[in-house]
């Protein structure tokens, strides 16, 4: 068997109704010959949608094949051990030229009796914001199902959602059952779990190309969403350089931001998972036993659970979001 070593994949590219051009003109990636792109798919193991590797011997390899094949040598004795060969995250990168819809996705209980699936808590990272961008994450006062149908069905459910102003930077965490959605001119990295399940509560009555309005799940959502009002929806965290900040932990992956201006060695020997590095700024390069990549803005990279010590040597300085379970 090859050995492993950390993998870039080829990127998924979806042209969506809200969809724009940041994911080309920010990223620098070629969606051509879509007409947009809303969301491109970094690392996936959706079936419908499986990561194939970019670089290194075992290029053209898919990461289904990989995780059959490496097993915990690949994500690591306890996560191979609760997921076995399904991969539990999904990472995406995330350009809103309009309103996505107000949506919420469904726990793993309601995800595996409806779709014998995972379900989807998510988070997100801001990486760029135009003047005056919200998004919606959750109520804005307590509700229950009666008030929020009677809003939803006269039209007037924002009245109730939380709206947040958003900048470049912010950290939002999504655990199944929020309502939201990403608003206008919002460039954003997410991590969720595995699951391309999503339940469209409204979609600002908008009808695509050929004059058809995008399928509601109004009945479906009820039994889903999380009805509480939170304090918080924003997280918020130390914005410290050159030491990593853990922005989120949650059951289902933990995060942290590295912003670095210098290089750095970060020792995953005892980590037992796998870990997803997401550039969201500048530059560097992995060393690794064995070998180098190079890494830059918009690369995600996947680090074996066997990587030991890795090096990332930066002339530029970088940030990237560090992942792992």
């Amino acid at each position: 068997m090859s050995k492993l070593y950390p993998f870039k994949f080829k990127t998924i590219y979806k042209d969506k109704i809200w969809g724009g051009e940041k994911i080309r003109t920010y990223l620098g990636k070629d969606f051509s010959p879509l007409p947009n792109c809303g969301e491109t798919w970094e690392i996936s193991g959706v079936k419908t949608d499986v990561s194939i590797v970019s670089n290194g011997e075992l290029a053209g390899e898919s990461l289904a094949k990989l995780l059959e094949t490496y097993k915990e040598d690949l994500v690591g004795k306890s996560v191979y051990e609760r997921f076995g060969n399904e991969f539990p995250l999904l990472i995406k990168f995330i350009d809103a030229n309009d309103n996505l819809s107000i949506q919420v996705h469904p726990n793993d209980e309601l995800a595996r009796k409806r779709h014998n699936s995972f379900g989807k808590t998510e988070m997100w990272y801001v990486i760029e914001a135009d003047p005056g961008s919200t998004l919606i994450s959750g109520f804005s006062q307590e509700v229950d199902e009666k008030t929020y149908l009677e809003k939803l069905n006269s039209g007037r459910l924002t009245d109730i959602l939380n709206k947040e102003n958003v900048e470049a930077g912010n950290v939002f965490f999504l655990p199944a059952g929020r309502v939201h959605t990403i608003g206008k001119g919002l460039l954003i990295a997410e991590i969720q779990q595995t699951s391309d399940i999503t339940y469209r509560i409204y979609d600002f009555d908008r009808v695509d190309d050929k004059g058809n309005k995008r399928e509601l799940h109004t009945d479906e959502a009820l039994a889903a969403i999380d009805y509480k009002h939170y304090d918080q929806y924003k997280s918020t965290y130390d914005k410290k350089k050159n030491e990593p900040v853990e922005v989120v932990t949650c059951p289902y992956f933990t995060t942290n931001i590295l912003d670095f201006s210098q290089s750095v060695t970060r020792d995953y020997s005892s980590t037992d998972s796998f870990v997803i590095h997401v550039c969201v700024q500048g530059s560097y390069t992995l060393s690794y036993e064995g070998g180098e990549l190079n890494v830059q803005m918009g690369d995600c990279i996947l680090l074996p659970a066997t990587t030991g010590a890795a090096k990332l040597e930066t002339s530029t300085g970088f940030k990237i979001l560090e992942s792992y379970i």
